[in-house]
């Protein structure tokens, strides 16, 4: 197990679930990025603020990113996953744009606040667009 692992299932272990289920929404997340022949996972834990989950893809150069998946520390913890605005798409216009939202460039975030199938299954889709997109440019 790497280090990005043990962080992570350490943060799990601490996790208590909630009515909202986030806990199982983010170990899917997380169980799909982990599943990216072509990619690595970075775990950024900011204590009090978020826990951030970023999808790269292995690169020619450098590992680049493609996802980020946030925890927000709040009363539930809700999730937060994160996307440049030229990787996907949204048919559905579930996600909000947000200007500088993603290390400076513009992103459609999606906000879930529960775990529901549809919900996970939609962004689990931009997540393989994006995936896509990351390894094909």
């Amino acid at each position: 197990m790497n280090q990005c692992q043990q962080d992570v299932a350490t943060f799990l272990g601490d996790w208590v679930e909630t009515e909202e289920q986030n806990k199982v929404g983010f170990e899917r997340l997380y169980k799909l990025l982990q599943d990216k022949e072509k990619g690595s996972i970075e775990f950024h834990p900011r204590p009090g603020v978020t826990y951030s989950l970023r999808g790269m893809s292995l690169g020619k150069d450098a590992p680049s990113l493609y996802v980020m998946v946030d925890v927000i520390e709040d009363e539930p913890r809700w999730l937060s996953v994160c996307f440049y605005g030229d990787m996907i798409t949204d048919p559905e216009e579930r996600g909000a744009f947000v200007p500088g939202g993603l290390l400076g460039e513009d992103a459609i975030c999606f906000d879930l606040e529960r775990y529901d199938q549809q919900g996970f299954a939609y962004v689990e889709a931009r997540i393989e667009e994006a995936y896509a997109s990351a390894v094909t440019s």
